[in-house]
C-alpha cells in the first residue's frame, strides 16, 4: 500500500547543493571562531522544563516537551523538554562542569535547536545556531562585550551575505532611561518596545499607555528607540532627552566603548541602535542584532547579549557575555531572496569513467590515488558509453571526467582528464594530476532569477 508522504512544516530539508551551501557556511564560522580561540563543545537536547521556562519572551509557549508514548506512570512526573536556545543549556553546563573548566571560558556551539513557533520564512520549529560565549567567575571584563560582535564581523565578511549592520545596544540604558522617566516595570516596558519593527510606532505607543504609562512617558521611550548613531554621538542625543539616572549613566558609558573598539576594528560595521531590546529576560547589559543590508524586512540573523546571572548556584555567579548566529535562517534567506547555491550538487570535482565492468578496478585504484591526494572524486555507477558518462557528470556539475587508459593493439594507452565544460583534454596521472584550486570545492554561485 503506498503511502503519502506529506512534509511537516517549520521542520526544513535542504537538497544536495542547498546543504553544500550550508556546510560552507558552517564551515567558515567554524574556522572563524577557532581562530579566536573558542573551544567547541556540545550540550544535550534536553533540559528540565523549569530551566527552560521564565527566560521572557515567548519562550515559555513555544517549549516543546519531552515524554516517552510508552511512559509508566513513575516517568509521567519528568518533565523534559527540547532546548529553544543554546545560552540556557550552556549556562546550565558552566555550573555542571565549573571544577574541570579555565575560566574565562570562551567556547562555540553549533548545534539543533527546536521552538514551537509560527514557521514562516526565514523562522523554523527546528533550526541549527552558532553560538559563542565567553563566561567568567564572579565578574566578566567589559572587553568581552566588544569583542562578540568583532568576531562575527569577521565571520560575515568571509561570507557570501554582502553588506551588513550589527546593532547594539546596552539593557542599562533602557533600565536607567524608564526609571529615569518614572516607570517600574522594565521587562514590561522592554517587550513592548521591542515590537516596534513588527507592529510600528502607534501601535507600540497604544500598548505602552494600555500598561500604564503617561503619553509623555511613551513619547519618551520611543523617542529613546529612535536614537542610531555608528558614532558616540548617541550619548548626547540621549542627554539631550533630559532624562537622568544613574544606572543610565553606565550603560551609555558602556556602549560608547564597544563603539569605540568597534569604530577602530570594524569601521561602519557596528552602529549604536536604541531601539534593540532583545524579549529574553537574561540579558542584563549589551545586546546586539545583525541585519543584512537590503534584507532588513528579514529582521535579525545574528544575535545576543550579556547576561549576568543566568548560570549561579547560589553561591558562585558566572556572568557571560554570547552571540549567535541563526545558520539555517540566514541560509535559507539567501537561498529563497538572494538565489545562493552552489556550483555542483556533490563534492566530487572528478568523475572517473568506467570503459567495462572488468576494468572497474582499474578506474577504482584511479579514484584510490585521487582522493589520496585530496582530490574528491566518485567513479561512474555503469560502464555505460563515455557520451552517457560524461552527462552523468554534468548533470551534477561535475567539472572533470578521467578517463583510464590501458593497453590495446597500438600498445599502452595513457589516461586522459577532460574539462566538460571547455572540453580540453589531456594526459593525466592520478599520482601528479593537480585539480584546480576553484574546482576542488562546490563554490558559492547565485542563481539567476
Amino acid at each position: 500500500m503506498a503511502t503519502k508522504v506529506t512534509p511537516l512544516s517549520g521542520f526544513p530539508e535542504l537538497l544536495p547543493a542547498e546543504r553544500l551551501l550550508e556546510l560552507h557556511f558552517l564551515d567558515t564560522i567554524r574556522e572563524v571562531f577557532e581562530l579566536h580561540g573558542f573551544t567547541p563543545i556540545e550540550t544535550r537536547a534536553v533540559e528540565p522544563v523549569e530551566r527552560l521556562l521564565g527566560q521572557g519572551g515567548d519562550a515559555d509557549k513555544e517549549i516543546y516537551g519531552l515524554r516517552r508514548l510508552a511512559a509508566d506512570d513513575e516517568d509521567k512526573g519528568a518533565e523534559l523538554g527540547l532546548h529553544f536556545d543554546l545560552t540556557v543549556p550552556f549556562a546550565r553546563y558552566v555550573l555542571e562542569h565549573a571544577g574541570k573548566l579555565d575560566f574565562p571560558f570562551r567556547r562555540y556551539q553549533i548545534q539543533k535547536v527546536w521552538r514551537g513557533e509560527r514557521p514562516q520564512q526565514g523562522r523554523f520549529r527546528e533550526f541549527t545556531q552558532a553560538d559563542i560565549d565567553v563566561v567568567d567567575v564572579g565578574a566578566l571584563a567589559p572587553h568581552f562585550e566588544a569583542e562578540m560582535p568583532l568576531v562575527i564581523a569577521e565571520v560575515f565578511s568571509r561570507l557570501p551575505v554582502g553588506e551588513f549592520h550589527i546593532q547594539v545596544n546596552n539593557r542599562k540604558i533602557t533600565e536607567g532611561f524608564y526609571r529615569g522617566l518614572g516607570l517600574t516595570d522594565n521587562a514590561g516596558t522592554l517587550r513592548i518596545v521591542d515590537k516596534l519593527d513588527k507592529i510600528g510606532a502607534a501601535n507600540v505607543r497604544a500598548l505602552l499607555v494600555e500598561s500604564g504609562a503617561t503619553e509623555e512617558q511613551a513619547a519618551g521611550c520611543l523617542a529613546l528607540a529612535e536614537i542610531r548613531s555608528d558614532d558616540t554621538s548617541f550619548v548626547d542625543q540621549v542627554r539631550a532627552l533630559g532624562v537622568d539616572h544613574p544606572v543610565l549613566d553606565e550603560g551609555l558609558a558602556e556602549l560608547a566603548a564597544v563603539i569605540e573598539t568597534g569604530r577602530s576594528v570594524a569601521p561602519g560595521v557596528l552602529v549604536a541602535d536604541l531601539r534593540i531590546a532583545r524579549g529574553l529576560d537574561y540579558y542584563t547589559g549589551t545586546v546586539y542584532e545583525t541585519q543584512l543590508v537590503g534584507g532588513e524586512a528579514w529582521g535579525s540573523v545574528c544575535s545576543g547579549g550579556r547576561y549576568d546571572s543566568l548560570a549561579s548556584d547560589g553561591r558562585t555567579t558566572y556572568p557571560g557575555v554570547g552571540i549567535s548566529i541563526g545558520v539555517s535562517r540566514l541560509v535559507h534567506l539567501l537561498i529563497d531572496n538572494r538565489g545562493l547555491t552552489t556550483s555542483r550538487r556533490t563534492p566530487a570535482a572528478v568523475l572517473v569513467a568506467v570503459t567495462d565492468e572488468e576494468s572497474r578496478p582499474h578506474s577504482t585504484a584511479v579514484a584510490t590515488a585521487l582522493r589520496a591526494r585530496g582530490i574528491p572524486c566518485e567513479v561512474a555507477p555503469k560502464a555505460d558509453r563515455f557520451g552517457k558518462q560524461i552527462r552523468y557528470a554534468d548533470r551534477r556539475g561535475i567539472p572533470y571526467v578521467w578517463f583510464p587508459g590501458g593497453r590495446d593493439d597500438s600498445g599502452e594507452r595513457p589516461d586522459q582528464v577532460k574539462d566538460i565544460r571547455s572540453g580540453e583534454q589531456v594526459e593525466a596521472d592520478p599520482s601528479t594530476w593537480v585539480c584546480p584550486d576553484a574546482d576542488l570545492r562546490p563554490a558559492v554561485v547565485t542563481l539567476t532569477r
